[in-house]
């Protein structure tokens, strides 16, 4: 990805857009889900339910009540969890926020981290090799909602580092 196409983004619940695809996921959004029993469902079955009980043997309006009131618990619930999940959500671009804050001020940085290739060998079992690689500080990456350092090694390689992988840093 470019320096012009990475400017060219945007971060929301940890999630990186472009305007193409940011428009196409706000709009997906919107549309709502009918299958979802809500409080205008709720009061038209309690109507429909009144409106058609046996005259003879009507119900009594204490489990007209009850069913009211589970069913404010319920949306009370519901409007908590969703406050939570929005707190949630928050907290997180806060927290990615502040780490490529901080990891932004190492650019231009020397570091070393470890590199790990896997490939089969001709027998097909599973070869693993780690390597130091050293190289400079370019820029900060948010891909997947995991923050990655890049990198150019000496070989003037990019190089996408996770912050696990990190030997060392020290100044340019």
């Amino acid at each position: 990805m470019s320096d012009s196409t990475i400017l060219n983004t945007i971060t929301v619940d940890g999630n990186t857009y472009d305007a193409a695809s940011y428009t196409a996921a706000a709009k997906a959004a919107t549309q709502t889900d009918n299958s979802v029993l809500g409080k205008d469902a709720f009061l038209q079955l309690l109507v429909t339910q009144m409106k058609y009980q046996d005259p003879l043997d009507p119900q009594d309006n204490s489990d007209y009540l009850a069913q009211l009131a589970q069913f404010s618990a319920l949306e009370q619930m519901t409007n908590v969890s969703d406050g939570l999940q929005d707190v949630s959500k928050l907290v997180g671009n806060i927290d990615t926020s502040v780490l490529v804050g901080q990891l932004s001020s190492m650019i231009g940085q020397n570091i070393s981290w470890d590199s790990t290739s896997r490939y089969n060998d001709e027998n097909g079992n599973l070869v693993v090799n780690t390597t130091e690689l050293n190289g400079k500080v370019t820029g900060v990456r948010i891909v997947d909602g995991g923050t990655y350092i890049v990198a150019e090694d000496t070989e003037g390689n990019m190089h996408d580092v996770e912050i696990s992988k990190v030997n060392s840093i020290t100044e340019g």
